[in-house]
């Protein structure tokens, strides 16, 4: 288990833009189910992405990306935020996830029409990696979409059928 002493609190009530807070970011039902604390270190090894910069990061997505969302489509269910590193391994997740720098979310959709519908949006967003998953599926559940701040954002859409 981590030190907790590595996690200073954090306020996840914090509104990170006007209709999403950082506990939105923060929960994960696969974090509660294992026991893992899923927050941003204050302090860590080289190469760890800490929490100012996730929390900026996650700002920047939260206003460049799922705001114009919201803002289109109405209530947005966001099932998967930051992930810890803990968290991400153990549910094995890409060592390199931009879910682990608070660049990327996953976003819950019914089916193909609200897929259809959500991506539509987004396409018109400054994304970096939009992909309709699961991948092979025609049915689709949830829609990954990311966000960088340094500019980079290759706009690549995977999982279209």
């Amino acid at each position: 288990m981590m030190n907790d002493n590595l996690f200073n609190e954090i306020d996840l009530s914090e509104r990170l833009s006007p209709h999403f807070t950082v506990g939105e970011m923060m929960r994960s039902g696969e974090a509660v189910k294992r026991r893992i604390k899923n927050v941003p270190k204050t302090e860590g090894r080289d190469g760890e992405v800490l929490r100012e910069e996730v929390m900026e990061n996650l700002k920047a997505l939260c206003a460049c990306v799922l705001e114009p969302l919201r803002r289109r489509v109405g209530r947005v269910i966001v099932t998967s935020g930051y992930r810890s590193p803990v968290l991400n391994k153990a549910i094995h997740g890409a060592f390199d996830s931009q879910h682990l720098r608070g660049e990327a979310v996953d976003i819950h959709v019914t089916g193909a029409e609200m897929c259809r519908k959500y991506a539509a949006v987004l396409r018109q967003t400054d994304f970096d990696q939009m992909i309709l998953e699961p991948l092979e599926a025609t049915c689709k559940r949830w829609i990954h979409i990311s966000y960088r701040r340094d500019g980079r954002n290759r706009h690549q859409i995977l999982g279209e059928k």
